[in-house]
């Protein structure tokens, strides 16, 4: 099954299940050299008169490296029968394993950023702007950074551009 490119103003979906609920890879590198990881945290607005997406990775994932490195990462969506294979890569470091081995994605390049076949929809993101998020930052003694940042470190946000937008034909 192909992807078709839509003009982002054709999408019609509540982003937080489509992100928080239903989850999304992020993916960064090449077709020869990429990781991909499960995110659940995120943003879908406008800022700078842009299409941004906003998404959180921790530095010791390893994801991290790839999207410090690559100026384009992707954002894709699926369907409910992929909960597993989400949750696996998730959970497990593509340090440790091949990830698109153990799960049976199966990539497909859009735009210089890797996407799969499985995925209802692809965001193809340019990043534009992060920050590293801080203890110092927060105005609120809700005890957010005890639960979130315990054990591990400070999420970097990636604020993106999103420059293409593809769905299942």
């Amino acid at each position: 099954m192909s992807f078709r490119k839509i003009n982002i103003s054709e999408l019609q979906f509540n982003p937080f299940e489509k992100i928080g609920s239903k989850w999304m890879l992020i993916t960064s590198g090449t077709p020869d050299s990429f990781n991909t990881m499960t995110a659940s945290w995120g943003q879908l607005g406008i800022l700078w008169n842009k299409n941004v997406l906003t998404c959180y990775i921790r530095p010791n994932r390893y994801t991290y490296e790839f999207i410090e490195k690559n100026e384009i990462f992707t954002a894709s969506f699926f369907g409910e029968q992929f909960r597993k294979m989400l949750a696996f890569c998730g959970s497990h470091s593509g340090r440790d394993c091949d990830k698109i081995a153990e799960t049976g994605f199966v990539t497909v390049e859009l735009e210089k950023g890797i996407g799969f076949e499985q995925a209802d929809m692809v965001f193809v993101c340019r990043k534009l702007y992060s920050y590293d998020l801080q203890e110092s930052g927060f105005l609120t003694d809700d005890g957010i950074p005890a639960v979130s940042y315990a054990k591990d470190p400070y999420h970097r946000a990636y604020i993106s551009e999103i420059t293409a937008v593809y769905v299942k034909e």
